[in-house]
């Protein structure tokens, strides 16, 4: 393993470490060895957990051995062990000067993070060190409890109590064996996380909770979430001592917010009302026990209550005196009541609580909750009593004396507010809320808020306890300055890291305008106007044309994310993303958070899918730690600034306090303004959500910021240190297409790139759509040079990359045609009969399990969509869109045509396969049975009822419109309807969808008996087609790849065949097959081609040899699929390079030789031959 000695320190690293992990290093080190605090920012991706760690650890081990050294010279009394290495080179710096230290002064280190599952991570990469200290991490009762009684219990305070009575009774099994177990060798002498100490307490039956408290004692690293430093109260509770120690934040961007969280509180009438319900039972409780004793002190009974009913009274009247007084205040409805912090002290005199006092009240109120909650039968609610006993806390910091008592509030309110606002929230408030309170505790009242606006009230807590040095580190941290201001303590060490990527892996933009040349802007004024939305829709559908797999959307606020998506949906913006990305939106509760976000790993997974769009909120759970590596975030655009609520009254009062400190001018002080503050907290955020890309040194991806207000040069001094210097400046949408575009293009050729991985490589499909490959064809044009152009943009470009079958397998590629094809119509109107017979044959059908194609027939239901959108985008690029018109009417005749038993099969396949992947199983099976009882009774009514859970969620908003294809068409424009209602967005119908098959057939006769001269055009056209036109489909077509006339001119040939087409199948079928024929020269979709000839020349017999005969338009790498194809049917060989196509005669020899068979067994048998290969 890699060594290198920084100041002094040698410091082993698993790999050579780069420059930027060197200065890094070399920073905590300084912070450790002068005793000074940091503020060191590194970008994520450049290691700087491993960092962290490595070099606190390190230093740890220079300090321990120079003690060792010191008393090695004490004992020589001035001599040399070693003449060679006098005692003087073995370094004194950790033995602090003149200080004398010995063994047990080797600090701690406390390493902090926001989360648990953060501090997972902290440990993961600590056990790829080469260092094995003693470690320890501190979680709740929540996280470490495994006793089933306490677990089951709703509140956390309510565990807290009853874990304290069983352990104080010694009734819990658990917590019995801790003593015996912390000596074990296997738990001293491994590095566990939190899930790692939970097994080892089930295994053992030992309680891991009080374990880790037991462990943290010989400890030499401490890992906790940050709240339990910060927190007096969970410091306290936790025991944790910091004199001497080393404290550690990682993730620091959010300690200024738990800063001041953690030492506010918000005091509701629901609180206050609920707590003296709580009380009031006590007391009758109480008062029946009294009545049986002839002495009225509780200690006597058998409850068990070390307090008297007088004391009880006492603690009912405070809060019943607390409640008149915060309601006794007559506030604003909108603006409320605000005081300077030091009034929170006369408030709590009016009710009798002081520094006298405090301690009394608070031991009776803990004495209360642990009787209450330890009691048996139905829970009483005493999260009230609760709030009392942490509001006593918070606020009487501190044992002063009578003549200190005010210098210590002052002292203590410095930094706080109090505020006084009506709680409107009682109307909002669900009435089973709590059904144990009684109906006072549903009155409403006023709140009483105590705010801390200064997270240096925290940190100056932390630094008065003695502690070495505070560290403070995140890759977000910028702008530093602001930030430091905002501690209130100094930090002489900073740090804003470079990154380790090269210039090529990322691309900074600011998008000025959309592509309607609207400017794009979240001011608030402007956030909600059309041509805004409809503007970033645009911006954003082009965009995720050009990013390839994953892209995150993020905006500055939930509401602002709601509406706008609402009226992308209503607008069609919506459609055009989902038809390249499929949308995932972040919710808003923790719920479904982790179904939507597994819902999008696996799509941008998906080798057959062009990734997806994720669209979340800055400060959201999808912007703060998690990992969008590589394929998940090529992307991330911002959509605005996230500046904070300006009418919200904490907001407000905020910015006053940062004013008037400011103006107070205290010497060696420094604040914020109120306004500085303001936009340091948007670009924090904005900061945080660019993090989400590039996340290792290999990674690559675009940071798109879309609000002209990021073009002023203070906006881009916010940025990161290492955004800053690649930003461009864009007034022209179009330039940002074409730089994005040769940037991934670029970058996807330089990059390792990651092979997308699915369950349909197990079934013999691989398509991996990151994988470079020769470049198919693009949309034909008239001008040959851009053609190159194209084929390089589809080569390096996965977005843009034409979705390619299999082609070696005709197998998997032949058995996928249903599905692709089929996807292209799923709007298109189908015969009822077949879909819902199609339903009960589906998930039984022998030999096709739906699960095991899920994720291919997921991501290929929109792949005609898809492949219309790389049309358009390639047109852009070349600067036509003449095609798009035509590829929509190809579309459109080819689902009328289409073969409705395979086809429809395989989609209704897909779409039960799609459905009980997203439902439980309970509800597919009522989905199912509703379809059945449908088809039976052909009641509508029924089946809209029981589909009315799938509006419950908006992910499975398409699954109703998704059964649009099974309703009857007399019933399609009434469940259109109902969609639109429930979803806010339709099913697609059009009128010809209520039309029998019958009515549908004889309009389509009538269309094409009026059309007849258009189609004599066509035809005319078609039949001079030859090698050249072919040729105009791409310059891999050649004239080698068609089969030669034996008699004839070549023109004569394809004009005799087309003929033949027509006098044998129709004008409708012929003009159907002369538009296969030219999207085949422009897409070269051989399976599309196939399709359509062979449902159009295997539906009569006598037509097959027309089949045969097809094989001239075949080109030399088609050739043999298509000889295949035509084995299969057949049932023996026939060389389709030889195929004899001067004369019928000739031709009818070869079929003479086959048996005769029906269309439809042929079809089936080739499907399923193919599969079987």
């Amino acid at each position: 393993m890699p060594s290198l000695t920084l100041d002094g320190v040698t410091v082993n690293f698993p790999f050579t470490p780069y420059d930027c992990q060197k200065d890094y290093m070399g920073k905590v080190i300084e912070c450790l060895q002068k005793k000074e605090n940091g503020v060191l920012e590194s970008p994520t991706g450049t290691g700087k957990t491993l960092c962290l760690l490595c070099a606190t650890l390190a230093w740890r081990e220079h300090f321990k051995d120079t003690i060792s050294a010191r008393k090695i010279a004490e004992k020589l009394q001035g001599q040399e062990m070693f003449h060679n290495t006098p005692m003087s080179s073995w370094g004194t710096t950790a033995t602090d000067g003149a200080t004398p230290v010995y063994y047990t002064d080797i600090p701690k280190i406390i390493y902090a993070s926001r989360t648990h599952s953060q501090l997972a991570q902290v440990i993961g990469e600590l056990k790829n060190t080469s260092y094995s200290p003693k470690v320890c991490v501190l979680g709740s009762r929540e996280q470490l409890c495994i006793n089933q009684e306490v677990m089951r219990q709703e509140s956390n305070h309510v565990k807290v109590h009853m874990c304290r009575a069983k352990v104080s009774t010694r009734s819990c099994v658990y917590y019995n064996n801790v003593e015996e177990r912390t000596t074990d060798r296997d738990l001293v002498n491994s590095i566990l996380d939190v899930e790692d100490l939970v097994k080892f307490g089930n295994k053992q039956r030992v309680c891991p909770y009080y374990l880790s408290r037991s462990l943290k004692q010989q400890a030499d690293v401490i890992f906790m979430p940050y709240n339990y430093l910060l927190d007096p109260k969970s410091r306290k509770a936790h025991n944790i001592e910091l004199n001497g120690a080393v404290v550690i934040f990682d993730e620091a961007h959010n300690v200024e917010k738990t800063c001041e969280e953690s030492t506010s509180f918000d005091l509701t009438p629901y609180d206050v009302a609920s707590a003296i319900s709580a009380v009031d039972k006590l007391l009758v409780e109480q008062a029946k026990e009294a009545t049986v004793s002839e002495d009225f002190n509780v200690e006597n009974l058998s409850s068990g209550l070390k307090i008297n009913i007088e004391t009880i009274g006492k603690i009912k009247q405070i809060l019943l005196d607390l409640e008149a007084v915060i309601d006794s205040y007559d506030v604003p409805s909108d603006k409320g009541l605000t005081k300077a912090g030091i009034f929170i002290y006369e408030l709590l005199e009016r009710v009798q609580l002081t520094y006298n006092s405090k301690t009394a009240v608070y031991e009776a109120l803990e004495q209360i909750i642990g009787h209450l909650t330890g009691q048996p039968g139905i829970f009483l609610n005493t999260s009230g009593l609760q709030k009392l006993a942490d509001i006593i806390q918070l606020v009487f910091v501190g044992e002063p004396s009578e003549k200190e008592n005010r210098k210590q509030m002052e002292s203590n309110t410095a930094h706080f507010k109090v505020h006084i606002h009506r709680d409107n929230s009682y109307h909002k408030k669900p009435q089973s809320t709590d059904v144990w309170a009684s109906s006072s505790s549903k009155k409403q009242g006023n709140i009483l808020s105590y705010w801390c606006f200064s997270p240096g009230f925290s940190m100056q807590d932390l630094k008065n306890q003695g502690v070495r040095c505070i560290i403070l580190t995140s890759g977000t941290l910028s702008p530093l300055s602001s930030f430091t201001c905002e501690m209130r303590i100094p930090f002489p060490v900073s740090l804003e890291n470079s990154h380790v990527i090269e210039r090529d892996q990322i691309f900074v933009g600011i998008i000025e305008r959309g592509p309607d040349g609207v400017h794009l802007t979240s001011a608030f004024d402007r956030r909600f106007l059309p041509e805004n939305m409809a503007s970033l829709g645009n911006t954003v559908a082009n965009l995720s044309r050009v990013v390839p797999d994953g892209l995150l959307v993020f905006f500055p606020s939930f509401p602002l994310m709601e509406k706008t998506l609402d009226f992308w949906r209503t607008n069609g913006h919506a459609d055009r993303i989902e038809s390249v990305k499929p949308m995932f939106v972040e919710p808003k509760g923790k719920g479904t958070f982790n179904e939507v976000i597994d819902g999008y790993y696996q799509k941008v997974n998906d080798p057959t899918s062009k990734g997806g769009t994720f669209f979340a909120v800055c400060r959201g759970k999808a912007s703060e730690g998690l990992d969008f590596a590589d394929t998940f975030g090529r992307g991330v655009i911002i959509t605005g600034l996230p500046f904070p609520p300006k009418m919200d009254p904490r907001v407000i009062l905020k910015m006053q306090f940062l004013d008037e400190m400011s103006r107070k001018k205290t010497p060696g002080l420094k604040y914020l303004s109120g306004q500085e503050w303001y936009k340091q907290q948007a670009f924090r955020a904005v900061n945080q959500a660019i993090g989400r890309v590039i996340r290792h040194k290999d990674d690559y991806g675009a940071i798109l910021l879309c609000d002209q207000r990021f073009k002023g040069s203070g906006a881009r001094a916010q940025l990161p240190s290492w955004v800053r210097p690649y930003v461009r400046l864009y007034e022209s949408f179009g330039n940002v297409i074409r730089d994005v575009s040769q940037f991934f293009r670029v970058a996807n050729k330089l990059r390792p790139v990651v092979e997308k991985k699915s369950a349909a490589q197990s079934h013999g499909t691989v398509c991996s759509a990151d994988t470079p490959s020769p470049a198919y064809p693009s949309c034909s044009s008239s001008q040959s040079s851009n053609t190159p152009k194209a084929k390089q943009l589809d080569a390096h470009l996965p977005s843009l990359k034409r979705r390619r079958l299999d082609e070696p397998s005709v197998a998997s590629g032949m058995a996928r045609i249903c599905i692709e094809y089929e996807s292209g119509v799923q709007e298109s109107p189908r015969r009822p009969a077949n879909l819902l017979d199609a339903l009960e044959q589906g998930p039984q059908r022998g030999g096709d399990d739906p699960d095991a194609v899920t994720g291919l027939e997921k991501a290929n239901h929109l792949s005609t969509l898809s492949l219309q959108c790389d049309k358009r985008m390639a047109d852009e690029i070349r600067g036509g869109k003449r095609k798009i018109k035509l590829v929509q009417e190809q579309k459109l005749h080819r689902s009328d045509n289409v073969s409705a038993d395979g086809s429809s099969s395989s989609r209704v396949k897909g779409f039960l396969a799609e459905m009980k992947k997203s439902l439980s199983q309970f509800n597919f099976e009522r989905i199912i049975q509703a379809l059945q009882t449908y088809k039976k009774k052909d009641e509508l009514d029924g089946l809209l009822a029981e589909a009315a859970v799938l509006t419950e969620d908006a992910n499975t908003h398409r699954l109703l419109r998704g059964l649009y294809q099974f309703v009857r068409p007399h019933h399609k424009k009434r469940f259109d309807e109902k969609c639109q209602q429930l979803t806010g967005r339709g099913c697609g119908y059009k009128p010809d969808h209520s039309l029998s098959v019958e009515e549908k057939k004889a309009l389509m006769l009538k269309s094409a008996a009026a059309s007849q001269p258009a189609v004599g055009r066509t035809s005319s056209t078609c039949s001079q087609l030859n090698t050249q036109q072919l040729n105009k489909g791409g310059a891999h077509l050649n004239q080698q790849g068609l089969s030669a006339p034996e008699t004839g001119s070549k023109r004569d040939v394809p004009a005799a065949f087309l003929a033949d087409v027509k006098k044998a199948v129709g004008e409708e079928k012929s003009t159907l097959l002369f538009q296969a024929i030219q999207s085949y020269k422009k897409t070269d979709n051989y399976d599309d081609l196939v399709s359509t000839v062979v449902s159009i020349f295997t539906e009569r017999d006598e037509d097959f040899n027309l089949l045969t005969r097809f094989s001239i338009f075949i080109p030399t790498r088609h050739k043999k699929r298509y000889k295949e194809m035509l084995d299969d049917l057949k049932g023996q060989a026939v060389s389709a390079a030889d195929a004899p196509v001067a004369s019928d005669d000739q031709q009818r020899s070869v079929l003479s030789s086959s048996p005769p068979f029906k269309t439809q067994s042929k079809i089936s048998s080739f499907f399923s031959g193919s599969q079987r290969k």
